[in-house]
């Protein structure tokens, strides 16, 4: 990802200097407690708690509140209530962007998302008007730490089975390993086995084509994208921008 990162980069490095935790703690919670209506309180049975648990220690949530919120969506509360919806469109300069919510009010949220798409200059569009570009896949950002990248990069690749449609680069001092969603646990137990430390790892959607963007362009988009991920009903957004580093720097 050389010159450019593309939307998992993105986010991860705006993860790291997200200072609104407490509004991190709340998504995250509630993504617990939807597992946890989906697939049961076990996570050893249920691969979407197992990711949202993870995720939840990532961001240092407290374990009685990763309990606290695995138990209201088992008891069918909170969980009960939220309604999971994605949204798709595109923003400035033809970026697609999709916006998955967990929402108790339909209306609300479509009506705020719709807002913020129209203020940006772009617009919410139709379900698939944007999802065939992308696909769900599995991104672990490893840290060098006192190593080579390059080299680390190299031993990783010796060690993890990406299959046919993963991949290994280095991103700065970070080694990005993306696989296939199925392959994701084992390719994560792999790198923590072989003493590596993983960063940040996630099962998302990354984009087959992307626009890339100068410097004026990536500061609208990520306005929107900022604004959207703002917004308290919005758990995750993607999209297939290409952002200069240089701008990444400046975020946050």
């Amino acid at each position: 990802m050389s010159g450019h990162s593309k939307w998992a980069g993105i986010k991860h490095k705006k993860a790291i200097v997200d200072a609104k935790r407490g509004q991190t703690f709340t998504k995250v919670a509630r993504e617990l407690s939807v597992a946890a209506r989906e697939g049961g309180p076990d996570p050893t049975s249920n691969f979407r708690l197992r990711l949202a648990m993870q995720k939840a220690r990532e961001v240092n949530m407290p374990a009685d509140n990763i309990e606290r919120a695995v138990q209201r969506g088992a008891g069918g509360k909170e969980g009960a209530q939220l309604e999971e919806i994605r949204y798709e469109g595109y923003g400035p300069h033809g970026v697609a962007v999709m916006v998955d919510v967990l929402s108790d009010n339909r209306n609300r949220t479509v009506a705020a998302v719709r807002n913020l798409f129209t203020r940006s200059g772009g617009s919410l569009g139709e379900t698939n008007s944007v999802g065939w570009m992308f696909a769900q896949q599995g991104v672990l950002h490893v840290a060098a730490g006192d190593a080579d990248p390059e080299e680390l990069a190299l031993a990783l690749l010796e060690a993890v089975d990406v299959g046919t449609d993963g991949d290994i680069t280095v991103d700065g001092d970070t080694v990005v390993v993306t696989v296939s969603p199925a392959d994701f646990e084992a390719a994560r137990a792999t790198i923590e086995a072989a003493g590596h430390i993983v960063e940040s790892g996630e099962v998302t959607m990354s984009p087959s084509t992307s626009v890339a963007l100068d410097a004026k362009q990536a500061a609208a988009v990520l306005r929107l994208l900022d604004a959207l991920e703002e917004d308290d009903d919005v758990q995750q957004v993607y999209a297939n921008a290409e952002i200069p580093d240089d701008v990444l720097e400046s975020v946050g």
